[in-house]
């Protein structure tokens, strides 16, 4: 495998986005393109669609979507499907008067989408995929690779810097930050287009896919509930995690749209000021849909940038790894773009390049050496996971957070960071702290089984982070307390919401 490209073809793509999976040349005599839509599932702002339809163009052919989702990952649930069944039903919308063909896939039981893939590809003068770098999604494309009988691409619409591009790890966010500071200029001018099939004079597919496809592999029917929100009508009888319901919060690409620009309009201007106060309520919330895919980091820089009245020029050396000034924005625009760009993509590249970023064995060899210095220390208090996932603790500020995490699917920023030291704190070992953290995290929060997710919990135990002054429990890993939590942020409103809530009688 190599990243490259094929030079006949003049691409907006950039070559350090593409990474070709097989290099077969895409055959003429074939029906369509296909684009297989596993991670980056929404369609403006999407390298990976930009490419399929330029080879659409290229080629004369139709472009088929497949958007798959699978009943057997780990943690599925009603939670995360009815997220991706909201994009869906966005999509689908959207496509209803285009040429594309569309067809979303729901798997009713284990298995049964396998084969699928590999019978449109045997059709396909080429296929187009997404670049994941966690999860089970680079194993699927290298399975995908040896089911497939052509031209096969995947393609990086991940972050504003490839994912090709650094060739390592960096072991702290001010490491990382001086190598943007550097080099991402040079990438910012290559963003993927707002509006890809805009324009596009497509071929429409004018074959119906063979009766025994169909009947095997039926696409999913979404309806409307009263809310307008897409409803799969056998959702309640997939074999997935129902005791993690749905929540309030809805996926797809118009939802996360009108998501940003409230937290443009709203809240961006006291998010340097506010954003760590739970009862302020300054965080953006599109950590789920950049998660779902459903919205990229380049059309959230865009419209931060426009509102800034900035331009890459006003990138002010020297390159010094510093947290603050180096963008030219304004303090709130500049704390915003360092989660979504510095700390966003640190943890997207780190399990791009290091396959056992999900063990405690990959922990920086300092924190795994203090943790085990101090993994015999009296704990003032140990829960078992049974106690920690019902918010059993002694803890109040805990037990709202996880509260939230249970009934919401999200935890307030600053508290999932004490969330995770106090499992750390609690646990006998920090081995069963890691694998608690990642297990509740995963299952509930609605941003779960992200590399965000990894890279967060991991923070916890020391990655991406120093020593500090060695405690108790802790070593020299960074602690934190809820009296000092108390004592920092604001959490009345909080609390009266997610505290313990008195027996009426």
């Amino acid at each position: 495998m190599h990243w490259g490209y094929l030079p006949r073809m003049h691409s907006t793509v950039p070559d350090t986005r593409v990474r070709t999976l097989r290099d077969d040349r895409p055959s003429g005599d074939r029906d369509f393109v296909l684009y297989w839509m596993t991670s980056a599932r929404r369609l403006s702002w999407n390298f990976a669609l930009e490419r399929a339809l330029e080879w659409a163009v290229e080629l004369d052919k139709p472009l088929v979507i497949l958007e798959p989702l699978r009943a057997a990952y780990r943690w599925a649930s009603a939670r995360h499907h009815q997220s991706i069944i909201d994009g869906m039903g966005d999509s689908a919308r959207r496509l209803e008067n285009t040429a594309v063909t569309y067809i979303p896939y729901v798997e009713a039981s284990p298995g049964e989408g396998r084969g699928l893939l590999s019978v449109l590809a045997g059709r396909a003068a080429c296929v187009i995929a997404d670049e994941s770098p966690a999860f089970f999604l680079p194993n699927m494309l290298v399975a995908a690779r040896r089911a497939v009988s052509c031209r096969m691409e995947a393609v990086d619409s991940v972050g504003l810097l490839p994912l090709s591009v650094p060739q390592r790890t960096f072991s702290a966010a001010y490491h990382f930050r001086r190598f943007l500071h550097k080099e991402l200029s040079g990438h910012l001018g290559t963003s993927p287009s707002p509006t890809p099939l805009l324009g596009v004079a497509l071929r429409p597919l004018q074959m119906e896919l063979p009766a025994a496809v169909i009947e095997r592999w039926p696409a999913a029917v979404l309806t409307s509930n009263r809310a307008g929100r897409p409803v799969l009508e056998r959702l309640a009888s997939l074999p997935i995690d129902h005791t993690v319901g749905v929540v309030n919060w809805v996926g797809g690409e118009t939802e996360a749209r009108t998501r940003l620009r409230e937290f443009l309009t709203a809240d961006l201007d006291r998010y340097a000021e506010d954003r760590n106060h739970p009862d302020l309520c300054a965080p953006s919330g599109l950590s789920p849909a950049l998660h779902y895919g459903h919205i990229s980091a380049h059309e959230i820089f865009h419209e931060v940038a426009d509102r800034e009245g900035w331009t890459p020029a006003r990138i002010s050396p020297p390159h010094d790894g510093r947290r603050r000034g180096w963008w030219g924005m304004s303090a709130s625009a500049e704390a915003f773009v360092d989660q979504l760009v510095t700390w966003r993509e640190l943890g997207h590249g780190y399990c791009h390049y290091e396959p056992d970023y999900r063990s405690y064995e990959s922990l920086p060899a300092w924190a795994i050496q203090t943790l085990e210095d101090h993994a015999g220390d009296p704990r003032p208090w140990t829960y078992t996971r049974e106690q920690i996932e019902a918010a059993s603790t002694h803890d109040e500020i805990w037990n709202a957070a996880q509260r939230q995490l249970v009934e919401e699917g999200v935890i307030h920023n600053y508290l999932r960071m004490l969330w995770g030291k106090k499992i750390l704190e609690w646990s006998a070992h920090p081995r069963e702290a890691l694998e608690t953290m990642v297990d509740l995290n995963n299952r509930y929060a609605i941003d779960g089984r992200d590399p965000n997710s990894w890279s967060g919990i991991t923070w916890v135990m020391g990655r991406f982070d120093r020593g500090w002054p060695e405690r108790a429990v802790f070593g020299k890993v960074r602690s934190m307390s809820s009296d000092s939590t108390r004592r920092k942020v604001r959490l009345d409103r909080y609390l009266r919401r997610w505290g313990e809530q008195p027996d009426l009688v």
